[in-house]
């Protein structure tokens, strides 16, 4: 069964490893923390990657995948199961959701001894802040025993060799903006306020253009289209989303 992290630690993969998937020398980091969300940033994963770590003998294969529901993570997990039904076991962990306090957190160790698989998984993708990822490391067992303390290095070390070659990115809070404009201004407004870092997320064009924007800062792009159209402007706040940005 799935369950809920009681207390992290960062263990280190044991033995030789064998990477599959694209290869990077980049270092995975920490998300950044910036005044301009006002807390904690999560970073997720791009694409799908995956390693393959032999210890004694037994193959670890671990994958990580993008997720952005439980329902999802849980998919994730049987396809993997059902992809490699002769492993002895399916050991998962993921976490999903963009607010600190508020993501759902799991884990399983599939019948490996409690808290030698599912946990140190989950301590690795916690440590990096990582967001809306499932990892599932397969186990082929080689004949050797590790020990509670060499299945934990072995599980968390697989996930972490799998975040090294993973292409990640930051994910950030932006408040969406819609405005309506004369037909004559939008092109104009549209390019002030691209270089001040505002998207454009559509633009629909009626009896006046009803434009709708992205930012991280809406009392800014206010002020901006306030002062590019001499006050004509009436601004309403739909609501905020997250997105992926570049690291």
């Amino acid at each position: 069964d799935f369950g809920r992290p009681v207390r992290r630690t960062s263990p280190i993969l044991a033995g030789r490893s064998r990477r599959t998937g694209p290869i990077s020398s980049r270092r995975v980091a920490s998300a950044p923390k910036t005044e301009t969300t006002g807390g904690r940033v999560f970073v997720t994963i791009a694409g799908s990657v995956a390693a393959e770590a032999i210890v004694k003998k037994s193959r670890f294969l671990a994958l990580i995948e993008r997720a952005e529901s439980e329902d999802a993570a849980r998919r994730v997990v049987a396809s993997a199961r059902s992809a490699h039904p002769g492993a002895g076991h399916h050991c998962s962990a993921f976490l999903i959701g963009d607010i600190a306090g508020a993501r759902i957190e799991r884990s399983s160790d599939d019948g490996e001894p409690t808290g030698t698989a599912g946990h140190p998984m989950l301590e690795v993708l916690a440590g990096r802040d990582l967001t809306n990822g499932v990892a599932v490391v397969i186990l082929y067992f080689g004949g050797t025993k590790l020990g509670t303390g060499g299945l934990a290095r072995a599980y968390s070390g697989a996930v972490a060799q799998a975040l090294t070659d993973a292409r990640l990115v930051r994910r950030e809070r932006r408040e969406l903006v819609r405005v309506e404009l004369s037909h004559a201004d939008v092109g104009r407004i549209e390019s002030e306020l691209r270089t001040r870092g505002v998207e454009v997320v559509s633009i629909e064009y009626l009896a006046r253009a009803a434009v709708t924007f992205s930012t991280v800062n809406p009392d800014l792009l206010e002020g901006l289209l306030a002062s590019s159209t001499a006050g004509e402007a009436r601004p309403e706040r739909l609501g905020s989303q997250y997105v992926d940005v570049a690291l």
